[in-house]
């Protein structure tokens, strides 16, 4: 019987050992690694990584391996993981006895000149309904964009961090933030494999994810 393919963790990390990578997992799996490396005397140095952000995270090794892990643990919130109300549940939600259904709806200042109020006010549905819509469509329109932007800005977090000093860094950044993927490529060809492998991974995802994007 073939082993199912396990599901990528909730809070993906990476250690690294000087250039080399030491471990990558659930941050409470790499935490431990990390940990046996120090007893094991690995003098150099180790740092960990968000996979998500790029930022570097510091761990608190103190304890036995079991509190190591249940301290690094990722906790899940029940609320945060509960999948919004679609759009068009929203959209048509209508007032059902005294007041309207609870649906996560947030009410805060909006500040609209008076000419925005009347056209607002003459859409179908309201200024709150059509309100919720561009925002969808804006999120939308943007959601490409705002997915390259957080690329470039882990990948330049953990290039900063690890390849600060290496050949060809200033060229690189300048190719990542112009989303040349080909002259970043270049750039990078020299560094230590699991550097440059993490760095493209940052900038670029996974081969499909580029692929598609």
């Amino acid at each position: 019987m073939n082993n199912p393919i396990s599901p990528l963790p909730a809070d993906p990390h990476t250690a690294f050992v000087g250039h080399r990578i030491l471990a990558a997992g659930a941050l409470s799996d790499v935490a431990l690694a990390v940990r046996q490396a120090m007893d094991e005397g690995h003098d150099a140095t180790i740092l960990v990584f968000d996979d998500l952000s790029g930022k570097q995270v510091d761990l608190d090794l103190s304890g036995n391996h079991a509190a190591i892990a249940e301290r690094h643990r990722v906790r899940i919130d029940p609320a945060a993981a509960a999948p919004e109300a679609p759009a068009s549940l929203v959209d048509d939600a209508q007032p059902r006895g005294r007041g309207r259904p609870k649906l996560g709806v947030v009410a805060r200042e909006v500040t609209l000149l008076p000419r925005h109020w009347d056209w607002l006010g003459a859409q179908p549905g309201g200024a709150s309904v059509v309100l919720r819509k561009l925002v969808e469509q804006a999120r939308r329109d943007n959601e490409a964009q705002d997915r390259r932007r957080e690329r470039q800005e882990a990948a330049y977090r953990f290039m900063s961090s690890m390849a600060g000093n290496l050949p060809g860094f200033e060229e690189a950044t300048r190719a990542l933030y112009a989303n040349d993927r080909e002259r970043f490529t270049q750039q990078i060809a020299g560094w230590p494999e699991d550097v440059r492998g993490y760095a493209m991974g940052l900038a670029w995802g996974a081969p499909d994810e580029a692929a598609a994007g």
